[in-house]
């Protein structure tokens, strides 16, 4: 009888000390392109892709996007936008900001016509960034 409640003892430590995992879903990069304002405010041509293979990780616990690139860019999400979908695509939009305090808007795309592809844009008022992005 006490190895009974010994074992229900522990059952019940072990269950009350558990970590909960956080809800974070991890990417990884595969290149990633730039279109930037022209001093006139229109909007240039897309810079050359370039191959590029780091990780980001959205972690919804942490209200946070991290890209790890060279210089690691970290995005602060303020708000969730509610889940976009046409026929083409299905959108996933964050109002963040970046740790310089500059406004971004992030969205994570799922191209339904191109087998699935998945994109990170970051959007800046003077500045898009998209990488080709795929689950881990």
């Amino acid at each position: 009888m006490n190895r009974i409640k010994i074992y229900i003892v522990l059952l019940f430590l072990g269950l009350g000390l558990q970590q909960t995992y956080s809800q974070s879903y991890k990417f990884r990069t595969s290149g990633y392109s730039v279109l930037e304002k022209n001093e006139k405010g229109k909007w240039g041509k897309w810079s050359e892709l370039e191959l590029v293979n780091i990780p980001v990780v959205l972690d919804t616990d942490k209200n946070r996007i991290v890209v790890n690139s060279q210089e690691i860019q970290v995005f602060q999400i303020s708000d969730y936008i509610a889940r976009e979908e046409n026929d083409t695509d299905i959108v996933y939009s964050f109002v963040c900001k970046d740790l310089n305090g500059n406004d971004a808007k992030l969205s994570i795309i799922t191209r339904k016509m191109q087998d699935n592809r998945k994109q990170l844009y970051i959007n800046y008022n003077d500045r898009i960034i998209v990488y080709n992005i795929f689950n881990m």
